[in-house]
C-alpha cells in the first residue's frame, strides 16, 4: 500500500467536492491511484445523491439565461426540498451552469423517459432502414439501432449529456453529487431553450 500525502488528498477534495477523509481513504482504497480515486470518490459522490433521491420537493429556483449576443435564451425550473437550499449559492449556481447547458448543448427533453414511444419507433424505422441497404444480418442491425438509439437518448436527454463543464461526467451525475453535498432532493423539473428565428 502506498503512502498518501496532504497534496493529493486536496486535490482530489476539489476535483470531487467531497471530504478530506473519503478522498484519504479512496486513495489509500486504490494504492495512490489519482484515476481510479476519482472514480471511486465519484461513485461515492453519486451515491450520496441517489441517498436522498425520491424524498417530497417544495422548493426550488426558475432561470432565465440569455447567452451573450441575444440570439438564445433558456428558461429552466429546479426543484429541491427546502427555501434553504434554493437560495444558496451551491444550488444558485448549479442552475445556472444547467441553463448554460441547455443554451450550448440544445437538448430536447430532461430525461429518456419523456420521449414518447412514437418518436422512439420513428427513430429505429430510420435507423433500420438506413442500415437494411447495408445488406447486415437481421440481428445486427438490430443491436446498431438499439445503439444509435442510445446515442440519440445520449444526445436529446439533459441529464445524459456530457457536462460542459466537465466532460468525464453526465449532467446526471453532477446534480446528483450536488444533492449529495447539499443532503436534498434536487431535480430538473422541466426547461425551455428558445433561439432566434426557430
Amino acid at each position: 500500500m502506498s503512502t498518501v500525502n496532504s497534496k493529493d488528498v486536496a486535490a482530489l477534495r476539489q476535483k470531487t467536492g467531497l471530504g478530506m477523509m473519503d478522498c484519504k481513504k479512496a486513495l489509500v482504497a486504490t494504492d495512490g491511484d489519482f484515476e481510479k480515486s476519482i472514480e471511486y470518490l465519484r461513485k461515492k459522490g453519486i451515491s450520496k445523491g441517489e441517498a436522498v433521491q425520491g424524498r417530497s420537493m417544495g422548493e426550488g429556483l426558475v432561470e432565465s439565461y440569455i447567452h451573450p449576443g441575444g440570439r438564445v435564451g433558456v428558461l429552466i425550473e429546479v426543484g429541491c426540498e427546502t427555501d434553504f437550499v434554493a437560495r444558496a449559492d451551491e444550488f444558485i449556481s448549479m442552475v445556472h451552469d444547467l441553463s448554460m447547458q441547455i443554451a450550448a448543448a440544445r437538448p430536447r427533453y430532461v430525461k429518456r423517459e419523456e420521449v414518447s414511444q412514437a418518436i422512439i419507433d420513428k427513430e429505429i424505422e430510420i435507423y433500420r432502414e438506413q442500415l437494411a441497404e447495408e445488406n447486415k444480418p437481421a440481428d445486427i442491425i438490430e443491436r446498431i439501432a438499439k445503439g444509435k438509439l442510445d446515442k440519440f437518448f445520449k444526445e436529446s436527454c439533459l441529464v445524459e449529456q456530457p457536462f460542459i463543464k466537465d466532460t468525464n461526467k453526465v449532467v446526471g451525475d453532477y446534480v446528483l453529487e450536488i444533492a449529495g453535498r447539499l443532503k436534498e432532493h434536487i431535480e430538473v423539473r422541466r426547461f425551455a431553450r428558445f433561439s432566434l428565428g426557430d
